[in-house]
């Protein structure tokens, strides 16, 4: 892509001072780049060829599946994008749609709201372990709404919510499942979702998936617990910032294009109809996706994954090394283990939650890595045993 020329634009160059405040903050960047490990974002894909585009006002408003008056668009690329999503998440791609989005709370409140079109009196069934921006889209919809009890390890209290759907039966239960749950990567289990459902004889009722990290680890693994389209779910939200990672916050939503016909609109001002919540939408964000899938690949992704599944087990392994136990759920890369030595998770970026805390073993965690944080983890222990006693 050299032969892209940068556009002339208008602007002086910054003050000295400005120029050395953004050195300052880029220096501050990379410092803390280092030392990232708690947390589902990465930096590992070189999107230097890309660098030309950031120049123009890329705006993907409307449908992307439809022409706009606005051409400065990358509509055909986010097109192929969502092709290849309907692949991986095993859909078909004439009866699905989807679009990219700004990142996973906008995926999420896509299905709800989609959901609410298709069943307006519909509860919507959520665990404990739910990411925290459900609460807030409920809140927002104004939709009724009951929390189910989570088990131990993350993962939804079927009994509670087997218990709960019977005494609501005849309202449509809009079930929010978690393919990967934000603190220990819990995945619910879509088959005894759907077993409960049909053992109480529901028809109407409807499931979104958030696999906001997980939908891009599942597919590429030899035995993946059921995530997709084939797993009778009806609409699903997946990070794209996260894996492999694209350098802003993004994502996609997929759905049953049936459900998403119903909210089309046309709109005269732009040309075109609109079938997608934040209306003007990133046009570079599809762009950075396509790119990765182009530049890795199934084979790539592959790969990947399987790599950052062997450092999930070695964190594991140091971690049982120095007797702390660690683990994580099958095909998960989060590793959860007991809260301690503060300043140390903090420096780590560690999460937390309570008295758990994770690591997550992302691409651009290395090995030295987990040695170090877990190293200054164990001496920190210590130093608070020594002092303590």
């Amino acid at each position: 892509m050299g032969h892209i020329r940068k556009k002339s634009g208008i602007g002086s160059p910054l003050s000295a001072p400005d120029a050395r405040r953004l050195q300052k903050f880029l220096s501050s960047i990379e410092n803390s780049s280092r030392h990232m490990i708690g947390y589902p974002g990465t930096h590992t894909v070189d999107f230097t060829g890309l660098e030309a585009f950031s120049s123009y006002c890329l705006n993907n408003i409307g449908d992307p599946y439809r022409d706009s008056n606005f051409k400065l668009n990358t509509h055909d690329f986010e097109r192929e994008v969502m092709e290849w999503f309907s692949a991986i998440l095993r859909a078909d791609d004439k009866k699905t749609r989807g679009y990219v989005t700004s990142g996973g709370t906008e995926g999420n409140m896509y299905g709800i709201y989609l959901a609410r079109e298709l069943y307006p009196d519909g509860i919507v069934y959520y665990s404990e372990d739910t990411h925290y921006s459900v609460a807030k889209i409920l809140r927002m919809v104004n939709a009724r709404s009951i929390m189910i009890k989570s088990r131990p390890d993350g993962e939804m209290d079927y009994e509670d919510l087997a218990a709960t759907i019977s005494i609501h039966r005849d309202v449509p239960p809009i079930i929010f499942a978690n393919i990967g749950t934000t603190m220990r990567g819990a995945i619910d289990n879509l088959d005894t979702i759907k077993d409960i459902l049909k053992s109480r004889a529901v028809k109407r009722h409807y499931i979104h998936a958030d696999a906001a990290l997980s939908g891009m680890i599942l597919p590429f693994t030899d035995d993946p617990q059921p995530f997709g389209f084939d797993a009778g779910i009806d609409s699903i939200s997946v990070s794209g910032h996260k894996m492999p990672g694209v350098p802003m916050p993004c994502g996609v939503v997929l759905a049953r294009r049936e459900n998403i016909e119903r909210i089309s609109s046309s709109v005269e001002y732009i040309g075109t109809s609109d079938t997608t919540l934040s209306g003007s939408r990133s046009g570079l964000a599809p762009l950075y996706l396509w790119y990765v899938i182009k530049s890795l690949g199934a084979e790539g992704f592959t790969h990947l994954v399987s790599e950052c599944q062997k450092k999930a087990d070695y964190a594991i392994r140091l971690f049982d090394s120095i007797g702390i136990r660690a683990w994580r759920h099958r095909n998960s890369l989060t590793v959860v283990f007991p809260r301690a030595a503060e300043a140390i998770l903090k420096k780590w970026q560690i999460a937390t939650e309570k008295n758990e805390a994770h690591l997550i073993t992302m691409p651009h965690v290395t090995y030295s890595h987990l040695e170090a944080f877990i190293a200054q983890y164990a001496m920190a222990i210590v130093e608070k045993k020594v002092s303590t006693s």
